[in-house]
C-alpha cells in the first residue's frame, strides 16, 4: 500500500474514532455502519483520483459529488431523478429531513431512537468531516490542521451528552488523530529518506526545535496556534451547543438544591417533550407494575403538577423540597367522610428512561424507594437529587383510590381563602373568550361540581373537538383561544384550557403530568409506554382534595364521580342538567339537499332533480351518441346519489337491526333474542354516535345509558327506553338465566325520537344526512380493500408471474 492510501486509510479511521463520541447518543447505533461505508467508497474515490493524477479542487470536487450522489441513493431515492440524482425535490426533501433532524435533536431522550432525520444529521456529519480531514490530511499533506474537525466532531457530541462524553471515547478519538499524524510522519520520511543527522549544536535554528530562548520556527509557531484554537473549541463548543434533554416530561429546569433538609426546585415546561412522546415513531415501555388495586382506570401515574400560569406557559412554582419522610403527610383537604381503599403497587423504570421526577400513583401515603431522593409538599412529587434520576428503579408506594360521590362534589364548602386566591390566578392577558366561553358552557350550573362536569363533558363529549397530537405545541393565552377557536389538539390542549376556564369560574384547578394506567399484561403486570404519556386538569373540592377531570376526549377514563346519578329524578345534591348542546358547524346537507328517485327533499314539496332530458331522447345526426348521453347520465345520477351513501346505509342498517319479524321478535331468550336484543344496543350507540355522543367501549351498557340520557337530554319516558335496553343487554351479557326481554327496537326508535326532540335544527340535519356513525362504513371498505389486495398478491397468477419473470432476470444474467 502507498504512502498515501494509508494516509487516506488512516484519515477514514481517525474520522470513525471521533464519531464514536455519537454513539451513546442515539440507539440503535447500526447508523455508524453506514458511515462507515460510505466513508470509505469516498476515501476509495479520493484515492483514486489523486493516483490519475487529478489537481486537488478536482480531487475534492469528486468526493462531494459522489458524497452527494451516496446521500440521495440512500435517504432520498423517491425523490430523486432515476433514483440517483438529486433534482428539486430531492433537494426539498434534503431539507424538509433536516428540519426534522434538529427538532429531533432537541426533543427525545439519550439515547434518542434514530429518526430519519437524526440519521441523515449523523451520517451526513460524519462524512462531511472525513471529507474535511481527508482534504487537509492526504490531498494537502497538513494531518496537525485536521485535528480541528476531529475534535469538532468530538465536540458536538460532548456538548449533546449530559456530562460530557467520557473520558474512554475521548481516549478513543485522540488515538485515531494520533494515528494520523504517525502516519503523515511516515509519509514524509519515505519520501525523503532516513535522517541521519541533527541539529548542529549552538546554531540558531538548527534543529527541530530552537536553542533555549530562541525564538520559535514556524513548525513550533503553527503547533501553537492549533492547541491554541483546538483549547478555544474545546471550552466554547460544548458550552454553546444545546444539551439533549431527559426527553419524556425531562428536567429543564434545575433540580433541587443541594444540602440537608432544604432547597428549592425551580420550575420545568414538560409540553414540547409530552407531545414529541406521543408523536415518536416507536414507542417503548417507560414503566410497568404490578397493583393491589382491583380496578386500574383509575391509577394514573402522577409525575408533576403545573399550578402556574403566567399567560405563557403553565409550569411548577418554586417549592420548598424536604427529605422524603417515613409517612407522606395526609393529603390537603380530604375529610374522613370520603370514601378511600388503600393499595400497594410495585413498579420499575425502564434502563433508558432517565429524567428526575418519580411517577407515583395519587396521593401517595408511603414510598419505598433507595437513592438520593426530595419531597415536595405541595405537589406531593419525589424529585431526584445531585444527579439521582429514574433509571432502572424498583420501588413500592402505597397510595389511596379516593372515591368521591357526585353528591359530596356538588355539596363541597368553599375552598381556603389563601388556597382560593393562589389556585384561580389567571393572567391579564387572558383573551375575553376563554372566560366568556366557560360562563357560556356552564350557564345554569349551580355549584362548582356542576360547572367542572359541564366543562368536561364540553371539552370530551359534544364541543366538537378532535384529539389531533400533530397539532403545534402552545400553552400561552394566546394558544389557549387558538384551541377554542380550532376545537384541535392533544391532552395538553385540552387540560390547559379547562383549568384555565376553571380558574375564571373560580374554582381552583391546577394541571398534572404524567401517564395513564396503562395496558394489562398476560403475566399480570401493567405495561406502561411513552404513548401513555398524558396531561389532565385537577380541580380543588373542599374535603376532597385535588380531584382528576378528564377533558381530553378518547384518552384515559372519566371518573365516576363525574357522571352525576341518574337513578332518580330530584336527588339532592344533583347538579343541573347539561346545557343545551351548541349546533356543530353544518357538514350535511345544503338548503336544497339532493334525493333519491322518487323522494322529496326534506322540507320542501318541489321534486327531486330529474334525470337531462336528452337522456330518452333520440339523437340527431349531429348530436352525441346514445351511449355518451348514457354515460352522462349514469355520472348525474353517482353525482346526485354520492351524498346520500350515508344517510341511505344507515336507514338500511337500522332497519335491519330493528327489523319487525327479524331476530327480536317476541320475548325469545334463544341465541336469536340475544342477537336481537344485542343488535338493537348498538343502534342504540350508533344513534346516540350520530346526534355527536361519541361511544365509549370503556363504560358498562348502564353507564353508557346513564351518559346518553344526560348529555342527550332525553325526556323521562326515552330516559326509561334507554335504561330497559341497557338492562336488557346485561341480562343477555351476565345473567345466568336471562329474563325474557320485549320490544327492544321499540325502545330504541323511541331514544332516536328522544335525541331528534331535543337537539337542535342542524344537528338533526347531521345527524340525518352526515351520520357520524358512518366511520364504520369507511373502516369495514379499508379493511375489506386491504384484504383483496392481499389476496390479489397471493393468488396463483399473480405467484405465477413472478416466478416466470424472476426465471427471466436470472437466464439473463446467465446469459451475460
Amino acid at each position: 500500500m502507498s504512502g498515501r492510501a494509508r494516509l487516506a486509510l488512516c484519515a477514514a479511521l481517525a474520522t470513525l474514532c471521533a464519531a464514536g463520541a455519537l454513539l451513546p447518543l442515539v440507539d440503535p447505533v447500526s447508523w455508524i455502519l453506514q458511515a462507515a461505508i460510505l466513508l470509505a467508497i469516498m476515501t476509495g474515490v479520493g484515492a483514486l483520483a489523486r493516483r490519475v493524477p487529478l489537481a486537488g479542487p478536482l480531487t475534492i470536487a469528486a468526493q462531494v459529488l459522489v458524497l452527494v450522489l451516496l446521500l440521495t441513493v440512500l435517504f432520498v431515492p423517491a425523490d430523486a431523478v432515476l433514483g440517483l440524482l438529486p433534482g428539486p425535490d430531492a433537494v426539498a426533501a434534503f431539507g424538509r429531513l433536516l428540519r426534522s433532524g434538529v427538532q429531533d435533536v432537541g426533543r427525545y431522550a439519550i439515547p434518542a431512537p434514530v429518526t430519519p432525520g437524526i440519521r441523515l444529521l449523523l451520517v451526513a456529519g460524519v462524512l462531511l468531516i472525513g471529507l474535511i480531514v481527508d482534504a487537509l490530511a492526504v490531498t494537502y499533506r497538513s494531518a496537525a490542521p485536521a485535528g480541528l474537525p476531529l475534535l469538532a466532531l468530538y465536540s458536538v457530541a460532548a456538548g449533546l451528552a449530559q456530562g460530557g462524553a467520557g473520558w474512554l471515547w475521548f481516549l478513543i478519538a485522540a488515538a485515531g488523530y494520533l494515528l494520523l499524524l504517525l502516519a503523515e510522519g511516515r509519509d514524509r520520511l519515505s519520501q525523503w529518506g532516513r535522517v541521519f543527522g541533527a541539529a548542529v549544536p549552538g546554531r540558531p535554528g538548527g534543529g527541530p526545535g530552537s536553542a533555549a530562548g530562541g525564538p520559535a520556527t514556524a513548525p513550533v509557531r503553527t503547533g501553537r496556534r492549533i492547541g491554541a484554537l483546538v483549547l478555544g473549541i474545546a471550552l466554547v463548543v460544548p458550552a454553546a451547543l444545546p444539551s439533549l434533554g431527559d426527553g419524556l416530561l425531562g428536567p429543564t429546569g434545575s433540580g433541587p438544591g443541594r444540602g440537608g433538609g432544604g432547597g428549592t426546585i425551580s420550575a420545568v415546561n414538560p409540553l414540547v417533550s409530552l407531545q414529541d412522546s406521543l408523536n415518536q415513531p416507536e414507542d417503548r415501555e417507560v414503566l410497568n407494575y404490578r397493583t393491589t388495586a382491583a380496578d386500574t382506570r383509575d391509577l394514573y401515574l402522577r409525575i408533576v403538577a403545573l399550578d402556574q400560569f403566567d399567560g405563557t406557559t403553565w409550569k411548577p412554582s418554586e417549592r420548598t423540597v424536604t427529605d422524603v419522610p417515613e409517612r407522606l403527610p395526609e393529603p390537603p383537604g380530604l375529610s374522613s367522610a370520603v370514601g378511600r381503599e388503600r393499595i400497594n403497587t410495585s413498579i420499575s423504570t425502564a434502563g433508558w428512561y432517565a429524567q428526575n421526577w418519580l411517577p407515583l400513583p395519587y396521593p401517595a401515603s408511603r414510598v419505598d424507594i433507595s437513592g438520593r431522593w426530595r419531597f415536595e409538599p405541595q405537589g406531593r412529587t419525589l424529585v431526584g437529587d445531585r444527579g439521582q434520576n429514574t433509571r432502572d428503579l424498583q420501588y413500592q408506594v402505597e397510595s389511596l383510590q379516593v372515591r368521591p360521590t357526585s353528591q359530596q362534589l356538588a355539596t363541597a364548602p368553599a375552598p381556603p381563602g389563601e388556597l382560593l386566591r393562589e389556585y384561580t390566578k389567571v393572567p391579564a392577558s387572558l383573551p375575553p373568550v376563554v372566560r366568556s366561553t366557560a360562563r357560556r358552557v356552564t350557564r345554569g350550573a349551580s355549584t362548582a361540581y356542576a360547572k367542572a362536569v359541564k366543562l368536561q363533558d364540553w371539552f370530551a363529549l359534544y364541543g366538537g373537538f378532535t384529539y389531533n397530537t400533530e397539532v403545534r405545541a402552545g400553552s400561552g393565552a394566546e394558544a389557549i383561544a387558538r384551541f377554542l377557536r380550532q376545537k384541535e389538539g392533544f391532552c395538553v390542549h385540552f387540560s390547559f384550557s379547562m383549568a384555565a376556564m376553571a380558574r375564571t369560574l373560580g374554582i381552583p384547578a391546577r394541571v398534572a403530568v404524567g401517564f395513564t394506567p396503562g395496558t394489562k399484561q398476560p403475566d399480570g403486570t401493567t405495561s406502561v409506554s411513552l404513548k401513555d404519556a398524558h396531561a389532565w386538569p385537577e380541580l380543588y373540592f373542599q374535603g376532597i382534595g385535588w380531584t382528576r377531570f378528564e377533558p381530553t376526549p378518547s384518552r384515559g377514563s372519566i371518573p365516576d364521580y363525574a357522571y352525576p346519578d341518574t337513578s332518580g329524578s330530584t336527588e339532592p345534591g344533583r347538579p343541573d342538567p347539561a346545557p343545551a348542546r351548541p349546533a356543530p358547524p353544518t357538514q350535511g346537507p345544503s338548503a336544497t339537499p339532493s334525493c333519491g328517485p322518487g323522494e322529496h327533499p326534506a322540507g320542501s314539496g318541489a321534486d327531486c332533480p330529474a334525470l337531462p332530458a336528452q337522456s330518452g331522447a333520440r339523437p340527431s345526426d349531429d348530436g352525441p351518441s346514445p351511449w355518451a348521453m348514457a354515460a352522462l347520465g349514469l355520472v348525474a345520477l353517482l353525482v346526485l346519489l354520492l351524498p346520500l351513501v350515508p344517510l341511505l346505509w344507515r336507514l338500511r342498517l337500522r332497519s335491519r337491526r330493528l327489523a319487525p319479524g327479524g331476530p327480536d321478535g317476541g320475548g325469545a331468550t334463544d341465541a336469536g333474542g340475544a342477537a336481537a336484543v344485542l343488535a338493537a344496543w348498538q343502534e342504540l350507540l350508533d344513534t346516540a354516535w350520530d346526534f355527536g355522543i361519541v361511544p365509549d367501549e370503556s363504560l358498562t351498557p348502564r353507564r353508557a345509558a346513564a351518559r346518553i340520557i344526560r348529555v342527550g337530554e332525553l325526556p323521562p319516558e326515552p330516559a326509561a327506553a334507554a335504561q330497559r335496553v341497557a338492562e336488557a343487554v346485561e341480562q343477555i351479557l351476565y345473567a345466568p338465566r336471562p329474563r325474557p326481554v320485549t320490544g327492544p327496537a321499540g325502545d330504541v326508535q323511541q331514544v332516536l325520537a328522544g335525541l331528534r326532540a331535543g337537539a337542535p335544527r342542524a344537528l338533526r340535519l347531521r345527524a340525518l344526512f352526515a351520520p357520524r356513525s358512518a366511520a364504520r362504513l369507511r373502516r369495514a371498505g379499508t379493511a375489506r380493500w386491504a384484504n383483496l389486495r392481499l389476496r390479489c398478491r397471493t393468488s396463483r397468477p399473480v405467484t405465477a408471474l413472478r416466478r416466470a419473470t424472476s426465471t427471466l432476470r436470472r437466464g439473463r444474467r446467465q446469459r451475460a
